[in-house]
């Protein structure tokens, strides 16, 4: 199992990522990966590091299809591969239906059938063919022109099983948010297996896990603290409340501190040492998942960068010496 670092933080300055960069850089981490913003564009951030002669391996996790055509998707995800020089995954998905109406009008009908059009499309025009599709959502007739590059492995945005089997047959992986590991492992991953009908790989699993190392002067209770500070705007989306419960996790979307006390208690958020929040990822490997992407969005948020980066220094030094498999 890989381990990756999220940029914990949407940068007003593209220099302000170079800190994080320099930890994929160095091969502590094994990719850097940043989600939708729409302060800065993800693809030109990953553009500035190339340039700044930092030729990482990258991820979206995830874009979100409402802002962009396929073939836009396509041809930024191609151009960040070209630009690196790495191949990259290409995370997508549909978003929040109040996204949704507000780019679009309406919500889509059927998020499920978008995305596998809007990934059916990225994935072809990636791989070099012509495409004539009509779709309900997307239509698509052309191809980017031909060209080498590091390539690109599009990803579709996990979270229930319906989406996981979308992701099953069409996506080359399923990235997930908030995801407990027993939820992984009795719910996505079967749905996952469901979804590639025996006819193809498994896609690959990336979760993407809240973290933040437990220090000596944290107060009781910090530990939620930071979960809050990283996962409230998720806590307050109807889909990722409906997860948290499937898996498990009795979140309210009335009571945010108590929420992200759940989120600590169901593993969904893992606080300790560097040496017990490394042991915890154990159950995602066992799982079946093959990436942890560790976000400390939530000890930036309330401690500050530097704590940040101390806690992915750690946590990736214990991993380099203590294998979670």
């Amino acid at each position: 199992m890989r381990f990756s670092i999220m940029l914990p933080f949407v940068p007003r300055r593209f220099s302000s990522v170079y800190d994080f960069a320099r930890l994929v850089d160095s091969g502590e981490g094994s990719r850097l990966w940043q989600g939708q913003a729409t302060v800065t564009e993800p693809h030109q951030i990953f553009t500035e590091l190339a340039g700044a002669g930092m030729r990482l391996s990258v991820g979206t996790g995830v874009t979100l299809m409402p802002l962009r055509h396929p073939f836009e998707a396509a041809l930024q995800a191609r151009s960040v591969a070209i630009a690196t020089g790495r191949r990259m995954i290409a995370g997508f998905g549909p978003g929040a239906k109040s996204f949704q109406r507000s780019l679009r009008g309406s919500a889509y009908d059927s998020p499920l059938t978008a995305a596998a059009e809007y990934v059916q499309i990225v994935t072809a025009l990636l791989r070099g063919g012509e495409v004539h599709t009509d779709g309900d959502y997307f239509s698509m007739h052309g191809a980017l022109p031909s060209i080498q590059t590091a390539g690109v492995d599009v990803g579709l945005g996990v979270l229930r099983p319906g989406m996981a089997r979308v992701a099953g047959r069409h996506a080359d992986a399923a990235i997930t948010w908030l995801t407990p590991p027993d939820y992984l492992r009795d719910v996505v991953v079967p749905a996952l297996d469901d979804g590639t009908q025996g006819r193809r790989r498994r896609p690959d699993v990336v979760a993407m896990v809240p973290v933040g190392v437990r220090r000596a002067h944290h107060e009781v209770g910090h530990g939620a603290r930071l979960a809050l500070a990283g996962s409230a705007a998720h806590l307050s989306l109807p889909h990722y409340r409906d997860m948290l419960r499937r898996a498990g996790i009795a979140v309210t979307g009335t009571d945010a501190a108590g929420d992200a006390r759940r989120l600590v208690e169901g593993n969904a958020f893992l606080y300790g040492d560097a040496e017990e929040i490394l042991t915890a990822t154990r159950a995602y490997a066992d799982a079946g998942v093959d990436e942890i992407v560790l976000n400390t969005t939530g000890v930036l948020t309330v401690d500050g960068p530097r704590a940040a980066l101390a806690d992915l220094r750690e946590i990736l030094a214990s991993a380099r010496t203590l294998t979670p498999v």
